[in-house]
């Protein structure tokens, strides 16, 4: 009872609406706008994100590997993913919302739990600024995509 909790959220204004947007946030689409990305399917009865899609990503700045399950999915306006590994557990949550000059607002949203007492040593080590800067690096690469139908690349 004792695990370390932590709970951020960064809100984006995005250059499309939500019907637009929502499609690319998919463990499939994400390929095609966001670097680096890389994941493996397990499942998915549609080739692309859906209720239970399960998939598992390895990047070492955040651990070890994750597996994520799509754990909503109420397109074009909410999806919610459950990613775990063995330091900590982490609900993030993505809602889309309709702005009245044809541009979306979106809301971001990270529950992250440690899950032993290394988990919590990891997730007291995760700051707000390399969050507010890892979404902001997100928010530039959706709206380029979104402007130019190309990835933003950051490196080579």
């Amino acid at each position: 009872m004792g695990s370390i909790r932590t709970v951020r959220s960064y809100r984006m204004k995005l250059e499309a609406g939500p019907a637009d947007i929502f499609p690319l946030l998919c463990p499939v689409r994400e390929y095609e706008w966001i670097q680096p990305w890389d994941c493996e399917m397990l499942y998915t009865g549609s080739g692309r994100a859906e209720l239970d899609c399960v998939f598992k990503t390895s990047f070492p700045e955040d651990g070890p590997e994750d597996t994520w399950v799509v754990s909503k999915y109420e397109p074009p306006a909410r999806i919610e993913f459950v990613r775990i590994n063995s330091l900590r557990s982490i609900r993030y949550s993505i809602e889309l919302s309709q702005q009245g000059d044809g541009t979306s607002e979106a809301v971001w949203q990270q529950v992250i739990t440690g899950l032993s007492f290394a988990g919590d040593k990891f997730v007291a080590g995760c700051s707000d600024e390399a969050f507010h800067n890892r979404m902001a690096m997100l928010q530039n690469m959706l709206n380029h995509f979104l402007k130019t139908g190309e990835m933003l690349k950051i490196m080579e």
